[in-house]
């Protein structure tokens, strides 16, 4: 038992120099620790008395050689410990005793399902039963009531009953065909390519199952174990995870794992798993109830992770946890993670995330793979038990440890560009995750920021709230630039050749979103590498003065930064609104976001017309401005750096800096028609495939590689 004594001295973790003593916050406590014969004679006489008079401390203090209040506050320890102790052990009891109620419910509720009317044989016929057939009769007769009010308005407007009508054929949705053909019919400028518009409806390619309370007793049992497991994985180094000699990050050791976790087979069933582990920590500019409320909220999760997450929903709330907290919230989850290019599949998981807090300011959540037989083998990725432990730290920090872990069944072969990114386990890795995490609570704590942090060259944002205005309406075009290129099942990709070994990747969609212009949407985007640093092609797509190098849109004309919008501690995270020089369209401006971490950037920029800019710029909501956003995305290609001249400025840190070549995706959207049509002009896929293509030769012509 030790005890703290005042005292002066330093603090042993100062630089050096001359102290004040009298500084309080530069002096510590000396501890002192009882001998065992002390402790013994104080165990003996706390089981006699817990409380002892004043007479009875000074007693002591006299046999033991301590002060009456070293006495005084051993035995004040001493109760608390004693009363700890009783309440865990009361938990335990009544934990038990909360289990045992919950199974002996489950079968009792299983059991009812199945019991069995005496008399009749079929199953009992309860008040609430007679109550349901009662109420399901009412809503039967006021349908068929609304049904034949219906049927007589049709009749009138379609000349014969609703009911004399042909069956309707069911929707069929099929991949994008652009093969010539008889088409039977010729479009505005060229023949009209068939095919089958994609809704921009729900990725969720099933329906929500029906859960039963046994299935909620499982799910809480593999969330419990994947915590435990999650637990142990962030807080347990060597020899469980090992320091990479090439790059220094943390490599699981899939030996110590499988004799720590182990497991009768893998989840997946094709041999030929892979296994991609990895975990990284930092700390981030939001505090920790912030960020478990973004991690549980499934709109948020994507909101905040754009460039990762292309889909994210929650089936059901399994638990919702204790009152005002989250701790304990068990949530059933369906999420799409992407890579920005059209090369790399999406991966689809089923998942439980669990929520539970350590201790004060401590939080974990994991999240691991939950099989719904009817769903299981559309997946062919296994998330193991991954996830974050949120620790609070002061000013509204946190510091973020992640830990990601999955099996993958490669059942089409990686696509050569992404192999060594994806398959080193970057693509999808702890890094990308907590880099990312970092960027964007950097962009919200910018957004949050009431004073005037714009460089607002022609004073043209006026208000704190005409900047959050700006920003909330560039995340809307990332958001939807990323959406726009996503792999998901939203999205069926089809292949142009002509530019090189890749092509150029279509796709189109019906847009009736409200911040999208009505009417058809051709997307296209193709993907090449580059023999140079992502960091300098960043800064290539960056700079203003080198834009007419590649935006063949501007015909070579110069643009003019008039406002910009720091949203990050790197001086590439910002927004930027663009006035081209000696164009007609003078009443058109260009807003661009750039983001950049060590996991790779982004540039993404879109048209909008001069009074949509003024309706944002003070601070009435955007949501209703139309944007169709084009850009680019790059990211290491994966492979170390061989000293090929291709060299990183000194400021960029990460895996942009270790890495050499670049990783390059250039995405165009461009609004076909207005009408709601299904066919496609040729000469609109003529048009994009050959911005596309000049587009890539400027790049490698600007940046000298057209030999690559």
């Amino acid at each position: 038992m030790e005890y703290g004594s005042g005292g002066g001295g330093t603090s042993g973790g100062g630089g050096g120099g001359d102290h004040d003593p009298s500084d309080p916050q530069r002096r510590k406590k000396r501890y002192h620790r009882h001998t065992a014969l002390q402790i013994q004679k104080l165990e003996s006489m706390f089981k006699e008395c817990p409380h002892p008079d004043e007479k009875q401390r000074l007693q002591l203090s006299r046999e033991l050689g301590l002060a009456p209040r070293q006495i005084k506050f051993w035995f004040q320890n001493r109760r608390t410990q004693m009363k700890t102790q009783h309440e865990r052990a009361d938990n335990s009891a009544l934990r038990a005793e909360n289990d045992k109620i919950r199974c002996e419910n489950i079968a009792i509720r299983e059991a009812l399902k199945n019991v069995i009317c005496p008399s009749c044989g079929g199953p009992p016929v309860t008040e609430d039963s007679y109550f349901d057939e009662h109420k399901l009769r009412m809503e039967n007769g006021q349908l068929k009531e609304e049904l034949d009010r219906v049927s007589s308005i049709a009749a009138k407007y379609i000349g014969r009953p609703i009911s004399q009508l042909p069956p309707v054929q069911p929707f069929h949705i099929s991949s994008l065909d652009l093969t010539m053909g008889n088409f039977g019919g010729q479009g505005i400028g060229g023949p009209s390519l068939d095919l089958d518009l994609i809704p921009t409806s729900s990725n969720l390619a099933f329906q929500p199952p029906v859960i039963s309370d046994m299935d909620k007793s499982l799910m809480t049992d593999v969330a419990a174990n994947a915590m435990e497991e999650l637990l142990r994985l962030l807080q347990t180094n060597e020899p469980l995870w090992m320091k990479s000699s090439a790059d220094g990050r943390d490599v699981l050791n899939l030996d110590s794992y499988q004799r720590n976790f182990p497991r009768a087979m893998s989840h997946l069933k094709n041999p030929n798993v892979r296994i991609e582990a990895s975990r990284d920590s930092g700390v981030v500019i939001m505090n920790g109830v912030a960020l478990v409320n973004m991690f549980m909220d499934s709109n948020k999760w994507i909101e905040s992770f754009p460039t990762i997450v292309s889909v994210a929903k929650t089936i059901e709330v399994i638990s919702s946890g204790m009152l005002g907290s989250h701790s304990g919230s068990l949530q059933l989850m369906y999420e799409e993670l992407q890579v920005l290019s059209p090369l790399v599949p999406t991966r689809e998981f089923c998942i439980l995330r669990y929520c539970q807090q350590i201790e004060q300011g401590v939080w974990a959540i994991v999240s691991v793979s939950y099989d719904i037989p009817q769903f299981a083998s559309q997946f062919r990725c296994h998330r193991l038990p991954s996830g974050c432990l949120i620790q609070d730290m002061p000013n509204g920090y946190s510091k973020v440890t992640w830990v990601e872990h999955v099996e993958i069944e490669d059942k089409t072969p990686t696509h050569q560009l992404y192999r060594d990114l994806i398959h080193s386990g970057m693509a999808f890795g702890a890094e990308r995750w907590l880099t990312t995490l970092q960027r964007m609570c950097e962009r919200v704590a910018c957004q949050m920021v009431s004073g005037s942090s714009t460089r607002d060259l022609g004073g043209v944002i006026p208000s704190p709230e005409g900047k959050r205005s700006m920003m909330k309406l560039a995340q809307r075009m990332v958001s939807s630039f990323c959406s726009s290129i996503s792999t998901s099942s939203s999205h069926r990709w089809s292949t142009l050749s002509g530019l090189h070994d890749v092509g150029v990747r279509v796709t189109i969609h019906k847009s009736t979103d409200p911040g999208q212009p009505n009417g058809v949407v051709l997307s296209a985007a193709t993907t090449f590498s580059l023999p140079v640093s992502p960091q300098n092609v960043f800064n290539f797509f960056k700079d203003e003065r080198t834009r007419p190098q590649w935006d063949v849109l501007s015909s070579g004309n110069a643009v003019q930064e008039v406002a910009h919008i720091a949203n990050g501690s790197h001086p590439g995270n910002c927004i930027s609104v663009l006035r081209a020089y000696n164009t007609s369209q003078n009443n058109m401006l260009i807003l661009q976001e750039s983001c950049v971490d060590s996991s790779g950037s982004l540039v993404v920029y879109c048209p909008v017309d001069l009074p949509a800019i003024n309706i944002a710029m003070s601070g009435e909501d955007p949501s209703y401005i139309p944007l169709l956003p084009s850009g680019f995305t790059i990211s290491p290609d994966g492979r170390r750096d061989q000293g090929d001249g291709a060299s990183t400025s000194s400021n960029t840190q990460g895996s942009m800096a270790r890495l050499g070549g670049s990783l390059i995706t250039v995405a165009f959207q461009i609004l076909v028609s207005s009408l709601p049509s299904a066919k496609l002009n040729l000469e609109s896929v003529n048009t994009v495939n050959n911005l596309i293509g000049t587009t890539v030769q400027q790049i490698k012509a600007a940046m000298n590689c057209l030999s690559s």
